[in-house]
């Protein structure tokens, strides 16, 4: 396998990571917590959402031939509150990803060195994915964040729980194969 194939895959497998702690986190609330904001100055869930499925659709939508910031993005209309329902909002991430999934699959070694374009920057393929996975993680994080905060002590742990040796637990769990 060559590098330019472990780098896609890496990057799918990466990807799927971030969509999976968003869609755990999402199991966990109930459609009135993905429209609470913590303050006036943060955005919700759902903005957040949103946020992300219009970078996710302008991004990878004709992703070689396009620049990646298309004219028909509303961008600062991403970042108010929407009308819809949780599932309207699972509808939007879940397109969104789709279309990140699609592309990345699509991709063939040969095109990791062309160059593409993010509001007329030119950057090569690689360059480009490197930036989404900075991006997304990044809102991911919030999404978490905020979903811990509104759950409080009803809030299932998506990786390592604090405390009580479970750091020391699961790693004898990952030396015997036992990982979740």
């Amino acid at each position: 396998m060559s590098i330019e194939n472990d780098f896609l895959n890496s990057a799918i497998k990466r990807f799927k990571n971030y969509k999976d702690l968003g869609d755990k986190t999402f199991e966990q609330l109930e459609e009135k917590d993905f429209f609470v904001q913590p303050n006036e100055a943060s955005n919700s869930i759902a903005i957040i959402i949103q946020h992300l499925y219009g970078n996710m659709m302008s991004r990878w939508t004709n992703f070689l031939t396009e620049d990646g910031e298309k004219t028909w993005r509303k961008r600062d209309e991403e970042f108010e509150v929407m009308h819809c329902t949780k599932q309207d909002l699972l509808s939007f991430w879940n397109t969104g990803w789709n279309c990140v999934f699609n592309t990345l699959k699509n991709l063939k070694e040969e095109d990791l060195s062309k160059t593409i374009y993010i509001r007329t920057e030119p950057l090569t393929v690689v360059d480009a994915i490197i930036r989404q996975m900075a991006h997304y993680p990044y809102h991911v994080g919030q999404i978490v964040y905020v979903g811990r905060w509104i759950k409080d002590n009803q809030w299932t742990s998506l990786s390592i729980p604090k405390g009580k040796g479970s750091s020391h637990q699961y790693n004898q769990s990952i030396q015997r194969g036992n990982t979740k």
